[in-house]
């Protein structure tokens, strides 16, 4: 795949070189006039070098209401735990939100979790969160909003930058990035590698002799190209790789991910516009959950899991000329995305005595429209999309190790169904710097292969697949207003209601000591959960995001306060009136900074309120204030030196609770000191 990549980028601006300039984007159609009807807030290459950790999944909490299912970051948390959400839309690790890098969607195939280390914040120009659900041209799955991440241009890259960065726990973070023209085209180039001694998850009060520091150790590598292939026409291609390898905190729990991602683009901008794009991804997964006894002194392996998986789409996009005031957008796009998790269990002396395999493909194929209006004061938008959706191949098999007949071997019926999702809104300039508007829309995402198939561990507690899940859907309407009263001053305010119907939720049916269908023993203290789709989740709240800027001063605020309740019946009653698990209501996120000639100074500070640990809402986890700080200072030709400080009031920001009121943290007061160089 690098040889053909490699001709496309240093062969074609060559034959390009002789044509009169072109100038190139590396960008995919313009966002349609109708986002203006919709509640969006954009993150800048300043604010996104300016993170404290270094980490993306950090930049993103400027938009509050972004959430994983737990708060600690890729360096200590399970990647399982990675998927993003927006507006309460939580109880469920899967990613509820839509990510997409450069147009191509980059959640995890198999199990729709994010691998964070995978995206290093300086190869990014912006970022731009749209809440909300219901993006047709964007691709099915975007329940509670979507997350663009967008590459920066060979400007803002090159020629070349350097950062050597070391920290605590004997922690070390080296970034460089690149970017040149080649002819009318131009190349970019990202590459970090990070490690770190890590610290011990467990609180102190609680660990024991089982307990250790949890290290990490990360890659990740960057190329991106684009070139003209005539006037008004240009290729985008991108490779994309990484390697994320940490431990959880006591023998047993290693973690090896890892991927590839190829993508390519074609996009024209002449009277009739349009765009191809095309992606290859690939995952290997591989991990351990181990138990520990009551009195934390000794740890045995209780699953070993390796998942393998590989997810292709396309999609193509027409934007016709129909004149002033109107931008129609039509197209199709088909995603697959396949996988199976191999798995030893069930041990006994400290080695396995049983195997499981289980897996199944799953496509998705969708047409969709979004057209955009505006007259006068008036922007008005509606879009939809109709998507045919399969589940195939769906198989669970167990035996023992040792041999011998089969203990299960399933082949679950194959499904198919249609799902249709859309959005209308309208935004009024009312005044000089007032804009209302209002949308609302439909959504719905189909169950990963993690869900259908792969059960999980998370300390003592386990929870089983459930294959037979049906697809969630979400309805949701909203009202909002944007405000420019001057002074350099925005403010956004939005008002959200949500149903998300058939959510999928993690539903404690018993408790440990014993052995449950799907997922084997659980010790004592530990609950067994089923994946089960739920009545609902009613969510409604408000947003309110605030910027600044004024001269070498900026600033911003985002607020928000969701109220989620889940709707159960039946096995599930329990559940009926509580929050989704990990689903906090107050997020806020401010900072403030000062840039002049180099110098650069940011502080932020940012708070989440106490939310639920587990289904019940009987394990509660502590609200947490926390502040970064970042201070840049230039040396002169081009070099110049850094300290960043995480979480520097060293506050216990806990991210789990077990059944036996064990506590986990995420990372600790966290310093650094680095020295970057970039050429004058």
């Amino acid at each position: 795949m690098i040889r053909p990549l490699s001709l496309i980028l240093f062969a074609l601006p060559i034959s390009a070189a002789a044509q009169d300039e072109i100038v190139i984007t590396g960008t995919g159609l313009d966002a349609p006039p109708g986002e203006a009807a919709l509640a969006t807030v954009e993150i800048d290459r300043t604010r996104i070098t300016e993170s404290a950790s270094g980490r993306i999944e950090d930049v993103l909490r400027d938009a509050a209401g972004i959430a994983q299912f737990r708060r600690a970051d890729s360096r200590s948390s399970h990647p399982t735990a990675q998927g993003l959400t927006l507006r309460g839309l939580g109880g469920n690790a899967s990613s509820r939100a839509l990510l997409l890098l450069d147009g191509v969607p980059q959640a995890d195939p198999f199990g729709g979790w994010v691998a964070f280390p995978a995206y290093l914040p300086e190869r990014l120009a912006r970022v731009r969160v749209t809440r909300g659900g219901g993006s047709g041209y964007h691709g099915a799955g975007a329940l509670a909003g979507t997350v663009e991440l967008f590459s920066a241009s060979a400007d803002s890259l090159g020629p070349f930058a350097l950062r050597a960065g070391y920290g605590s726990r004997d922690a070390i973070d080296l970034v460089a990035t690149a970017g040149t023209t080649l002819g009318q085209g131009e190349v970019t180039a990202a590459a970090q590698f990070a490690r770190g001694d890590g610290f011990v998850p467990i609180v102190a009060d609680d660990r024991g002799s089982a307990d250790r520091a949890a290290p990490y150790r990360q890659a990740s590598v960057m190329l991106r190209g684009v070139v003209p292939l005539a006037d008004a026409v240009e290729l985008q291609a991108g490779l994309t790789g990484f390697r994320d390898e940490r431990e959880r905190g006591t023998a047993f729990t290693p973690v090896d991910s890892r991927g590839v991602d190829a993508s390519v683009r074609l996009v024209g901008r002449d009277a009739w516009r349009w765009a191809v794009t095309g992606w290859l991804q690939h995952r290997d997964f591989a991990t351990g959950f181990a138990s520990v006894n009551a009195t934390r002194t000794l740890a045995s392996p209780t699953l070993d899991q390796q998942v393998p998986a590989m997810g292709q789409g396309l999609r193509i996009e027409i934007e016709p000329p129909l004149g002033t005031g109107i931008t129609l957008r039509a197209g199709g796009d088909l995603r697959g995305v396949s996988g199976r998790t191999a798995e030893l269990y069930s041990f006994v002396a400290g080695s396995a005595t049983r195997r499981r395999s289980a897996g199944g493909t799953s496509t998705t194929a969708g047409l969709f429209f979004d057209l955009s209006i505006v007259r006068g004061p008036w922007t008005l938008t509606a879009g939809g999309r109709v998507d045919r959706w399969a589940i195939r191949d769906g198989r669970l098999f167990e035996a023992p190790i040792a041999g011998g007949p089969a203990l299960t071997d399933t082949h679950f019926a194959d499904r198919t169904g249609w799902e249709a999702s859309g959005r209308v809104g309208a935004a009024l300039r009312a005044d000089a710097g007032v804009t209302l508007r209002a949308a609302a829309y439909r959504g719905w995402r189909l169950p990963t292969l993690n869900e259908l198939y792969r059960p999980f561990r998370a300390g003592p507690d386990a929870t089983a697949a459930n294959a037979l899940l049906a697809p969630e859907r979400v309805q949701g309407i909203e009202v909002g207003a944007d405000l420019a009263p001057g002074g350099g001053v925005t403010v956004a305010a939005t008002a959200f209601l949500n149903r998300l119907d058939a959510a999928i939720g993690n539903v404690t049916l018993g408790s440990g000591p014993g052995s449950f269908p799907g997922v084997g023993f659980v010790a004592a203290g530990g609950a067994y959960r089923v994946r089960q789709n739920l009545d609902a989740i009613d969510s409604r709240g408000i947003e309110v995001d605030a910027r600044w800027e004024s001269g070498r001063w900026g600033g911003g605020l985002s607020w928000s306060y969701v109220d989620a309740r889940v709707r159960a019946r039946g096995a599930a009653a329990a559940l009926d009136g509580r929050r989704p698990a990990q689903t906090a209501p107050h997020q806020l996120s401010a900072h403030l900074g000062y840039r002049h000639r180099g110098l650069n100074i940011a502080a932020t500070t940012r708070y989440v309120a106490a939310q639920f640990e587990d289904d019940l809402n009987a394990r509660a986890l502590a609200d947490a204030w926390t502040i970064d700080a970042v201070i840049r200072v230039p040396l002169g030709a081009g070099i110049a030196i850094e300290a960043r400080g995480e979480n520097l009031t060293d506050t216990q920001i806990e991210t789990g609770i077990s059944g036996t009121g064990v506590v986990e943290r995420a990372a600790p007061r966290t310093l650094w000191f680095a020295v970057t160089y970039r050429p004058d």
